[in-house]
Formats: structure tokens, C-alpha cells, sequence
């Protein structure tokens, strides 16, 4: 492929500074299992307990990078000898993790209550999409549903444009499975004093909204429009935008300051002039004229051109490009597991760095080993009965 990224051989040693954590993430889509996987990346032991007959994704287990680092087991939950062995696991944990609606776990017989009665030290985090309560607590929603309602969606994209979706990446993953995560960490602080744990009700709206806090005193103040595409952030402004170039491709601009917006329009022959630039009026002008510049040379060149000035240009890349940038080959930002490319785990760390310890598992892969090892009783009996499922 031309690149080439650090690669992972067999099962690793958990690695980071969640090292001794004990994690049970009961199995979902989307921000649930993304927190439970960076916790993993940290060094937690995760155990995913996965659902008989699939995990609901559609996607083959092994290229699914959510559920990577941590070992799965098949429990089927709807059984009471499969709940018993659930809290037989929970009694054990630190932390558990589940995405139902809510009541389901209630219902089932491993709500909060319960748990907390097996072991007062669980931290308890649920993950939603409207919350534990409200309106709308027991309806259906994904990631557009969630941030529609925040604002966060009606602020993105152009004038006179629909609003612009931006993948799942604002609310599943910013504002869900983001915000779940501070929430353990913060509670697994607090215990370390009180002793006690807690629940952690990560609601994606909440998040959400949440990260909007900048532009609702933006508003306040007067420096933002409660409009699309006319804002200096949302591709309102000339000099925070994309331009094509020759060749089909993009770059991206973000030469919000002065001092970078000089050194924008001087590299490419352009008029500097700040007053100008305070003119709301001129900015479709001078947006044409970024447009006609960067339409003269391929992406390539512009990159070439801007290397090494302040002037915030950079290209906009695909997915697969961006594994082959030089800013990712030089962090080692991409490791291949099990022959899949995919994004190391972040942030950094001095002394404890963080690491994927292994592939994703096949479902139920170590059902009896970690029973096991968790001192769950009757371990054949219930694979007899199918209520645990090794594969």
C-alpha cells in the first residue's frame, strides 16, 4: 500500500494506565461499545457479553474494530441462570456498561439496584440517546435523531443548503460514548475517596448540547447567527473553508487570525488587507478570488507550496489517504490487527502507554475461560443448557 503502520502478532499484554480495572459491557451498537473499547485500549480488562446468535452490527466480527482489545462471552440474559452468572461478574467488576432502553435492565433483573446491592463499589454507566427520563426517554433514535434536537445539526453546512450530516462522529461518539467515559473516570475518582460507586447516566443529548456551550455565548454576545453557513465557523467566512483544486481534490482553510491570513493571502498573491476582510460585504468577493487561486494548481502543489507557513492550509484527505499522511506515519497514529489498518489507540501517555491487545473476538470466544477465571459455579451446566455459548 505504500505506508507502513506498526503491526500487532497474537494476543498482548493489556497495556496503560487503566492496568487492574475490571469492565463488563453488555453487548450494543455504537457509543456504548466505543467506550468500552478505549477503556480497553487503556489497559482495562473488558469482558463484552454478547448476545446468542449475533451482535447486532451486520458487520463480520473480525473487521469490527469496536470490539477489539477485550474477550467476549455469550450469556443469554433473558434466562435467570444467565442473569445470576451476570451478577456473579458484576460482583467482581468495577465498572459496568450497558446501552438498553431505559427500564430493560430493570426488567431483566441487573438494574442499578440490584447491582449496587452485589457490589456497592460498581460504577453503574448507562448509555442513551435521550436519557434515563424525559419525553422522549422510551422512543427510538440514532445520531441524527439525538443531535437534530440540539441545534448542533441545524448549524451545520452551507447557506441555503440542508444541513450537512456529519457522520455519527458528534453524537454516538462526541457526545455519547465521549462524555460516558469521563463519566466512569470521574466516579471511579470519586469512590477512591467515598468508597462507593454510582450511576453514570451519559445521555447523547446531553453531550451534545453540552459542546454547543461555545456558540450559545457566541449568541449571547452578538458574534453568532443563529443562521447556517453565515458564521465564521460554518463556511461563512472565506478563510474557514474548502476549496477545490485543479485536479478534483480539496484543502482545507482555517486562517482565522490575522497574522495567518496575511500569510494566506500573501502565498497566494492576494489583496492582505484586514480592513477589507471586517467587511461582511466583501467576503463574497474575496471568497471568489480564494476560490479562482486555489483552482490554478493541483492539491498536490498546494501542499507543497504551504509546507512549513502559517498560513493553516492543509489537504482534505479520504480515509485511506489519511493512513499514508506523514502526520500520521510519524505518531504511528494507524497499527494493523489481524491485517486490519485501523487508528492506535489515543491519547498518549509518558510512562503508561496505551495499546491494542488483541483482535476483535469471535463471539462467545472465551465464554468458559472467563467464567472461569471470575469464579462462576455450574460453568458446564449452563453451557449444557445454552444459556452460556462458547463457540
Amino acid at each position: 500500500m505504500g505506508y507502513e503502520v506498526s503491526k500487532m502478532k497474537g494476543d498482548q499484554v493489556p497495556n496503560g494506565p487503566l492496568v487492574g480495572l475490571r469492565v463488563i459491557e453488555l453487548s450494543g451498537i455504537g457509543p456504548g461499545p466505543f467506550a468500552a473499547s478505549m477503556l480497553a485500549d487503556l489497559g482495562a480488562e473488558v469482558i463484552r457479553v454478547d448476545r446468542p446468535g449475533g451482535s447486532g452490527t451486520g458487520m463480520p466480527e473480525h473487521l469490527d474494530t469496536l470490539r477489539r482489545s477485550r474477550r467476549s462471552i455469550v450469556l443469554d440474559l433473558g434466562d435467570v441462570r444467565g442473569v445470576a452468572a451476570l451478577l456473579g461478574l458484576v460482583e467482581k467488576a468495577d465498572v459496568l456498561i450497558e446501552g438498553y432502553r431505559p427500564g430493560v435492565a430493570e426488567r431483566l433483573g441487573f438494574g442499578p439496584d440490584v447491582c449496587a446491592e452485589r457490589n456497592p463499589r460498581l460504577v453503574y454507566g448507562r448509555m442513551t440517546g435521550w436519557g434515563q427520563d424525559g419525553e422522549r426517554a422510551q422512543q427510538a433514535g440514532h445520531d441524527i435523531n439525538y443531535i437534530a434536537v440540539t441545534g448542533a445539526l441545524h448549524a451545520m453546512g452551507r447557506r441555503g443548503e440542508a444541513p450537512a450530516i456529519p457522520l455519527n462522529l458528534v453524537g454516538d461518539f462526541g457526545g455519547g460514548a465521549l462524555y460516558l467515559v469521563v463519566g466512569i473516570l470521574s466516579s471511579l475518582h470519586e469512590r477512591s475517596r467515598s468508597g462507593t460507586g454510582q450511576v453514570v447516566d451519559a445521555a447523547i443529548v446531553d453531550g451534545v448540547t453540552h459542546m454547543t456551550a461555545l456558540f450559545h455565548g457566541m449568541l449571547a454576545a452578538g458574534q453568532w447567527r443563529d443562521e447556517r453557513g453565515v458564521n465564521v465557523l460554518d463556511s461563512g467566512a472565506p478563510w474557514y473553508d474548502t476549496y477545490e483544486t485543479a485536479d478534483g481534490e480539496y484543502v482545507a482553510v482555517g486562517a482565522i487570525e490575522s497574522k495567518f491570513y496575511r500569510e494566506l493571502m500573501d502565498t497566494l498573491g492576494l489583496d492582505p488587507d484586514l480592513a477589507r476582510r471586517e467587511d461582511r460585504l466583501a467576503w463574497p468577493k474575496i471568497r471568489r478570488e480564494l476560490s479562482e487561486a486555489f483552482s490554478r494548481r493541483g492539491r498536490a502543489e498546494w501542499v507543497e507550496i504551504f509546507g512549513g507557513r502559517d498560513a493553516c492550509v492543509s489537504p482534505v484527505l479520504s480515509l485511506t489517504e489519511a493512513v499514508e499522511c506523514k502526520t500520521a506515519t510519524a505518531r504511528d497514529t494507524f497499527v494493523e490487527v489481524g491485517g486490519v489498518v485501523q487508528p492506535a489507540p489515543a491519547p498518549r501517555f509518558s510512562r503508561t502507554p496505551g495499546a491494542v491487545s488483541s483482535a476483535p473476538p469471535v463471539l462467545g470466544q472465551h465464554t468458559v475461560k472467563v467464567l472461569h477465571e471470575w469464579g462462576i459455579g455450574n460453568v458446564d451446566a449452563l453451557i449444557d443448557a445454552g444459556v452460556a455459548v462458547q463457540s
